[in-house]
């Protein structure tokens, strides 16, 4: 008898769309699914900025008790909010066709760039390239799913816009007109990519999401978290990764910052696909020659 695959899912708009996404992708193969949404800490404490919660991985604990209890097969998160190391016992299972990577800029009026202003962000590495390019600003706090942070900003007449994943208010129509893309801003290591994962054990689970995997957007988010890994060493930092493959070669850009964003090191290499073992770390390791190093130990100190 075939098995019924629950799919483990926050219950935001933006994570019921991801996880229906791949319920329906599981049904065309002819596997029977069922929902079960649960709630993280990260959705439910909001009076907090993520750094002091310990962000890594706040929005993918939850599903990863529930998966290793047996409660659900398989979860669906945003790539971007997994950590580099998943739990012992879970793997990746499939990363889908990736979507919109850029950050954009909801705003209420733009004569403010020049001039004074305050930007609205939950994410130290937004904060970080938005100071860097915009030092005169102030930037805030801003938490919540996407439908929360989008009301907030247009609730709160202080602010003169926030940031958000294009991707994800394209996903639940609710980008606005009335928006920006930061092409500019180095996006976070494998944002606008989808993930599955489920137990190393489960074959049948495994089997069934290998038909969902997309492997060009697994080659390049895997050198953005390849990246990510080396340079953080499990510490949150303002990092930026982006990786994108063309006529057979891979171009590489990413930042690290200082939380105030006033030092910036970046990197940017080309390399031909086949040469890609390994071409995330040494990139991360030219960071962290280049001064790299010595910033990390002074973001550590800040964040303690």
């Amino acid at each position: 008898m075939a098995k019924t695959i629950r799919i483990g899912t926050r219950d935001s708009e933006l994570a019921l769309w991801q996880a229906n996404t791949v319920q329906n992708k599981l049904t065309d193969l002819g596997h029977k699914t069922e929902l079960v949404p649960v709630k993280s800490t990260g959705d439910i404490v909001l009076d907090k900025p993520l750094y002091e919660l310990g962000i890594t991985g706040i929005f993918t604990k939850t599903l990863d008790i529930a998966m290793l209890n047996g409660d659900i097969d398989i979860a669906v998160h945003s790539m971007k909010d997994v950590p580099t190391a998943l739990p012992k016992g879970i793997v990746e299972a499939a990363v889908l066709e990736r979507a919109n990577v850029e950050d954009i800029l909801v705003h209420k009026e733009l004569d403010f760039l020049e001039n004074e202003g305050t930007i609205a962000t939950g994410s130290l590495r937004r904060q970080a390239q938005w100071l860097h390019k915009y030092p005169n600003h102030k930037v805030v706090d801003l938490r919540g799913n996407v439908n929360t942070r989008m009301q907030k900003l247009m609730d709160n007449s202080d602010w003169n816009g926030a940031i958000f994943a294009a991707a994800g208010l394209e996903r639940i129509h609710l980008k606005p007109e009335n928006y920006i893309n930061l092409d500019w801003m180095i996006p976070a290591p494998a944002q606008g990519a989808m993930l599955v994962v489920a137990k190393e054990e489960d074959e049948y689970c495994r089997k069934a999401l290998s038909q969902l995997n997309h492997e060009t957007s697994e080659i390049c988010v895997h050198i953005e978290r390849e990246f990510l890994r080396e340079l953080e060493g499990g510490c949150t930092a303002p990092i930026g990764a982006l990786a994108i493959i063309k006529h057979g070669s891979i171009h590489f850009k990413g930042a690290l910052l200082s939380l105030d964003g006033k030092h910036k090191i970046e990197v940017k290499k080309d390399i031909k696909l086949e040469e890609r073992m390994g071409f995330g770390k040494k990139c991360a390791q030219e960071i962290l020659n280049n001064g790299g190093a010595e910033l990390m130990k002074e973001i550590k100190a800040m964040m303690k």
